[in-house]
């Protein structure tokens, strides 16, 4: 009879060490999801542009910080102008996903354009459509 006793507090407590444990590990449904929407997470890159003039052709230079080494840039310069008569530079880059195989460390990536224009205007900066900020040297 002794014996028998000893297996029914042995179950007994294996059980309420069970549902003990149950009870205190936290359940997916009692976790709140803290998802950041994308538009927040999107980073746009600085970029660095150094401008030349000579001979009413700006030589734009700079370098853009791409997601990895493997990350081709494709930049294009043109001149913008509203009814008030301002006018300025505006560099358009792209770096299109890429698709292959690629170390994903952040490498600065650098690149030169030409457009004609008068001299001293402002030049801004796009990176993927959306407006970079902009450092000169």
């Amino acid at each position: 009879m002794n014996r028998m006793r000893l297996w029914i507090s042995a179950a007994i407590i294996a059980f309420i060490i069970l549902i003990i444990f149950a009870l205190s590990v936290p359940h997916t449904r009692d976790v709140g999801t803290d998802s950041i929407p994308l538009s927040q997470t999107k980073n746009v890159p600085s970029v660095i542009l150094r401008d030349s003039f000579k001979k009413g052709v700006h030589t734009i230079s700079g370098s853009v910080e791409a997601p990895n080494a493997c990350t081709s840039v494709n930049v294009s310069a043109t001149v913008l102008g509203d009814a008030s008569g301002k006018e300025n530079i505006l560099v358009t880059i792209s770096m299109p996903s890429d698709s292959g195989i690629c170390l994903q460390l952040p490498t600065r990536t650098s690149f030169q354009t030409t457009v004609s224009a008068p001299a001293n205007l402002p030049i801004s900066a796009t990176v993927n459509g959306s407006l970079a900020s902009t450092t000169s040297p």
